[in-house]
């Protein structure tokens, strides 16, 4: 998850670090937590991969209907401005999984890092210290997603293996095969048909800052003219979003723990308690909860603050200057 470039593998990766929580949670014997992370996860993960496909199929028409192209991370980049929605709703799933208040994860994952540490010191250090890793690489599919200048233009449509002039690396420092970056260059690409001929010109004009990037991208089919930009997919997938939106911001509210919340999800699970027996340990008053609650909105915090240092518009911003 670090180091991926698919968005889909990346928040495949985050799906099996979420689910050795769920692991971690029933092996200390917190049945209850593993079944609410379980939930708050289900709908915050969802939230994440519909974006992804909103994503997804929204650069397609520019960079090609191919995963290799559509679907990875060094080809986007600031399509804040275009899909805004898709965007919000991206980082109020990403926030969630995180381990942001009052997101639902929150509610789940840190009474499973307060569990861990009442029942092992161990446990607890290697489930703190997941969850800012956790925030960190979430937090970079953000930013190379959104955040920035659009990227796609750096892609070699010639046949070459190389495939791309411009790459990332896994600490986002950025850099061009291109031997003049203060050039101005345009690609053509001619496919023969046996109906017709159809030519596409990419053109990019480039200055001094990487920040101010003039990205026209203008498609020539035959006589017809017309411009190509990433938009919002239909009402259809939207209203989806939405829906998965409100349950990541509320679904929380069932299980948050009984001395300050309903605790609806223990009422629920009444049945099975016969069944399976809470760990002793797990039973947490108000002031130790807050207490382990800043604690880890601190490392999420705290891992948020490195991916931008790397991945955000900060990182462009100095290296302008030089300092990297």
């Amino acid at each position: 998850a670090l180091a991926q470039k698919d968005i889909k593998r990346s928040l495949a990766y985050s799906t099996m670090s979420q689910l050795g929580y769920i692991i971690l949670a029933l092996g200390i014997g917190s049945y209850r937590t593993a079944l609410f992370h379980l939930i708050t996860h289900a709908y915050s993960k969802a939230l994440l991969f519909l974006g992804a496909g909103s994503i997804i199929h929204s650069i397609e028409p520019i960079v090609g209907y191919s995963p290799d192209k559509s679907q990875n991370l060094v080809l986007m980049g600031g399509l804040t401005k275009y899909i805004p929605i898709t965007r919000t709703t991206f980082l109020l799933g990403t926030l969630s999984l995180c381990g942001i208040p009052p997101l639902a994860c929150f509610w789940s994952k840190d009474e499973i890092l307060s569990d861990s540490w009442l029942y092992s010191t161990t446990f607890g250090i290697i489930a703190y210290f997941t969850a800012g890793l956790t925030a960190f690489y979430m937090f970079r599919v953000y930013l190379l997603t959104f955040d920035g200048y659009l990227r796609f233009h750096f892609q070699d449509y010639s046949n070459s293996k190389t495939g791309l002039s411009y790459s990332i690396t896994l600490w986002g420092k950025n850099t061009s095969n291109r031997p003049n970056n203060n050039t101005n260059f345009s690609i053509s690409t001619i496919k023969n048909s046996t109906i017709k001929k159809k030519v596409f010109f990419f053109s990019l004009k480039k200055k001094n800052s990487v920040r101010n990037k003039i990205r026209d991208f203008h498609f020539y089919f035959g006589k017809k003219y017309t411009s190509k930009y990433p938009h919002e997919l239909d009402n259809t997938m939207l209203f989806s979003l939405l829906i998965l939106v409100i349950f990541t911001m509320f679904i929380g509210v069932i299980g948050i723990h009984s001395t300050i919340g309903p605790d609806l999800l223990s009422k629920w699970l009444t049945s099975s308690k016969t069944f399976l027996v809470e760990n002793s340990n797990t039973n947490l008053n108000s002031y130790t909860f807050l207490q382990n609650a800043i604690l880890s909105i601190s490392i999420a915090t705290a891992g948020l603050c490195i991916a931008y240092i790397f991945y955000g518009s900060v990182h462009s911003f100095f290296y302008n200057f030089s300092f990297f």
